[in-house]
C-alpha cells in the first residue's frame, strides 16, 4: 500500500521514500507525492533519483511510477522524488476550477457530469445536457469566476461511504459512482461545492486566477462538452 503524501500536503514538491517493488521500469514506493492518473486527471510527472517519471498509475492500493528508462533500483533502496511543480500546480488550478464549473452548471440546470479530462493546458467537462449555447457557456464561466474571486477556502475530510452517498450534491457523476471504499475523501470548496474526490486541488480559489471558456462541442443528443483553461 502506497501512502498518498499528496493527501497530507498537496503542495509538497519533493519527498523521500523507500522502494517496495521494481518491475522493469515500474517502481512502487512506500509513499509518494506523485498523484496517479485517474478520475479524469492526468498524472504527475517528475524525477525519481534523477530518472524521469513519465507517468504514475494506480493499481489497487499501490502507485506505480513509470520511469523513462529501466529502473536501476532494488527493494529497500532509498529514493528522492521531485515533481514537475509548474505542471502539477496548473493541474491543481484546473481541477478546482472543474469542480466549481460542475457546481455552477448543476445549480443552474441540474445536469450531472458524464466525463472529464483535466490537463495542464486545456481541460474539459461533459454534461448530460441537451442545450448548451455559447451565451449559456459564457454565463456559466462568469459564475465560476465570481466564485473564484471570492477567495474560497478548499478543504478535505473523510466520510463513511453510505453517509456521503446519501448526502445531496456529494456525487455529481451521471454514469458512475465513487470507488467502492468504506470511507470516501470529500473536497469542499467554500459554500459552492462539496464532492467525493481523490485528486489534488489548490488551498484557496484565489490561486486559480481567471477561468476562460474555450469552446463547446455537441457529443450526442444529451451530452455537451465544455473546454476551458486558466490564466
Amino acid at each position: 500500500m502506497t501512502r498518498k503524501l499528496f493527501w497530507d500536503d498537496m503542495y509538497a514538491r519533493e519527498f523521500d521514500a523507500e522502494v517496495e517493488l521494481v518491475d522493469g521500469n515500474r517502481v512502487v514506493l512506500d509513499q509518494t507525492a506523485f498523484n496517479p492518473r485517474g478520475g479524469g486527471l492526468v498524472s504527475d510527472t517528475g524525477r525519481l533519483n534523477g530518472v524521469k517519471v513519465i507517468e504514475a498509475t494506480k493499481e489497487g492500493d499501490s502507485v506505480y511510477h513509470i520511469l523513462e528508462a529501466q529502473a536501476e533500483l532494488r527493494v529497500g533502496d532509498k529514493v528522492h522524488g521531485v515533481l514537475d511543480w509548474d505542471r502539477r500546480y496548473r493541474i491543481m488550478r484546473m481541477h478546482t476550477s472543474a469542480h466549481i464549473l460542475s457546481a455552477v452548471v448543476n445549480r443552474e440546470t441540474g445536469a450531472l457530469i458524464t466525463g472529464n479530462q483535466i490537463s495542464p493546458d486545456e481541460s474539459r467537462v461533459d454534461f448530460n445536457l441537451e442545450d448548451f449555447s455559447k451565451d449559456k457557456m459564457s454565463s456559466y464561466i462568469d459564475g465560476v469566476n465570481e466564485a473564484v474571486a471570492r477567495g474560497l477556502e478548499v478543504t478535505t475530510f473523510f466520510m463513511k461511504r453510505e453517509e456521503a452517498l446519501a448526502t445531496p450534491g456529494f456525487v455529481k457523476l451521471a454514469n458512475a459512482m465513487p470507488p467502492s471504499l468504506d470511507v470516501l475523501r470529500i473536497v469542499q470548496i467554500g459554500d459552492v461545492d462539496t464532492q467525493a474526490d481523490g485528486g489534488v486541488h489548490v488551498r484557496n480559489t484565489s490561486e486559480i486566477g481567471k477561468v476562460v471558456g474555450l469552446k463547446t462541442e455537441n457529443k450526442g443528443k444529451s451530452n455537451r462538452r465544455l473546454y476551458f483553461t486558466v490564466e
